[in-house]
């Protein structure tokens, strides 16, 4: 009977921790930070920039951007150049046109970031020349401003706001206990 009881109240905790999941997802989507004109400007330019970068990917930098994907990653290397390039065109629309979900797409834009960041360091670690990076210092500074592209990212979508505010309007946290 124990056992039973004990195997009830962690799907019960289970449950609620889902649900729990889910509404603070929720809120995080929904949550519609109030962003200054100053973070405005820079979501728009961040947009602009990227979208500048998605059609040099499937245009006139193509070669340069080949030469900064991983040779270990099991793709072909232009397939990944062309998807990221999409991928950057619709996150710089979205973040130019689509103010309802900003912070979703700031979180979406600074997971990008993340993602393309072993490109960065694979050129760095290989001494691969490409857009102006000829030795191993500027490769190596280029390292540096991909954090500053994810919080640039956060910040001017309002994102990072959004995360710290997540509980507004949120269920309790559930008890392992009770279930509830």
């Amino acid at each position: 009977m124990g056992v039973a009881r004990a195997a009830g109240a962690f799907q019960r905790a289970g449950i609620a921790v889902k649900e729990y999941i889910v509404i603070n997802f929720k809120n995080i989507i929904n949550y519609q930070p109030r962003t200054s004109i100053i973070q405005n400007i820079f979501r728009l330019l961040l947009g602009a920039l990227l979208l500048y970068a998605g059609i040099s990917h499937l245009t006139f930098a193509r070669a340069e951007f080949l030469a900064q994907v991983p040779t270990w990653l099991p793709l072909n290397g232009d397939l990944v150049v062309v998807m990221s390039g999409i991928v950057e065109i619709i996150l710089g629309v979205t973040l130019i046109v689509w103010r309802r979900y900003r912070a979703l797409v700031g979180w979406v834009t600074a997971i990008f970031f993340i993602l393309i960041f072993p490109g960065n360091i694979s050129q760095y670690t290989n001494g691969i020349d490409s857009f102006g990076l000829n030795t191993d210092s500027a490769r190596f500074v280029r390292l540096l401003f991909q954090p500053l592209l994810v919080l640039w990212a956060l910040w001017s979508t309002g994102a990072w706001q959004a995360w710290r505010n997540r509980h507004q309007n949120a269920t309790p946290r559930p008890s392992l206990e009770t279930g509830h």
